[in-house]
C-alpha cells in the first residue's frame, strides 16, 4: 500500500511517502507564506526520493485545518484533482495531530492577532479545539498542560517534530472522504466571529 501523506495548512510543507507503514522519504520544510510556491518542487523531490509516479499512489492522507485560508487549500487541491482522475482513497486528519502524535496535550497555531488555534489531544485524537489568547494557553501551562506545536510564542524551546511520520502514528484518526467533491478545510471561527 502507497500512501502520500500532505500539509500545507500551516507554516510546513510536510511530504511523505510511506509504503506499508515504511518511510521511504518524507519532507518538512518551513515555508511560511510560501507553500503555493514550494509544493510542487517538495512534492516532486519527496516522489522522486521514493521512485514513485502519481500513477502509483494507493492512499492519500491530508490535514484539513484549521490554518491559514491559502495554506488549507494547496494540497488539498492537489489531491482532490488527483483522486477524480483515478480511484485513490483520501482521507483527512485535524492539522493539530501532525504536531501531537500520541502525545497528550494542547497543540497551538499561530492565528496571529495574540490569538491561537488550540486543539486538546489524547492518544492521537483531537479532544476539543478553541481559539484561545496567548495569555489563556500561558495559564494552561502554568498549570502543567503539555504545549506543543507554535509553543515557541511562549518562549519556549522549538521541538523537532518529525510531522511526516505522524500522520502514520495516529491512523486511528484518519477520516475517510467519501466524496471528494465535497471536500472543504475545516476552519474555527472564535466565538466573537459567530456571533456577527
Amino acid at each position: 500500500m502507497k500512501t502520500l501523506v500532505l500539509d500545507t495548512c500551516h507554516k510546513y510543507i510536510v511530504a511523505g511517502c510511506f509504503e506499508d507503514d515504511k518511510c521511504l522519504s518524507s519532507w518538512n520544510e518551513w515555508a511560511w507564506k510560501q507553500q503555493s510556491e514550494r509544493f510542487f518542487e517538495v512534492l516532486d523531490n519527496c516522489m522522486k526520493k521514493a521512485e514513485w509516479e502519481c500513477d502509483q499512489i494507493d492512499q492519500i492522507i491530508l490535514t484539513d485545518g484549521p490554518g491559514s485560508y491559502t495554506g488549507e487549500r494547496i494540497a488539498m487541491t492537489f489531491a482532490k484533482v488527483l483522486c477524480t482522475q483515478k480511484p485513490i482513497d483520501l482521507y483527512t486528519i485535524p492539522t493539530y495531530l501532525i504536531f501531537a502524535g500520541k502525545n497528550n496535550g494542547e497543540v497551538i497555531l499561530d492565528a496571529r492577532s495574540n490569538r491561537v488555534y488550540c486543539g486538546t489531544c489524547e492518544n492521537g485524537k483531537l479532544i476539543s479545539e478553541s481559539i484561545k489568547t496567548l495569555d489563556e494557553v500561558k495559564e494552561d501551562q502554568e498549570n502543567g498542560v503539555h504545549i506543543m506545536g507554535d509553543s515557541y510564542l511562549l518562549g519556549n524551546e522549538k521541538e523537532d517534530i518529525d510531522l511526516a511520520a505522524n500522520f502514520m502514528a495516529v491512523k486511528d484518526a484518519w477520516k475517510k472522504v467519501t466524496n471528494v467533491h465535497t471536500l472543504t478545510p475545516h476552519y474555527l471561527k472564535s466565538k466573537e466571529e459567530l456571533v456577527k
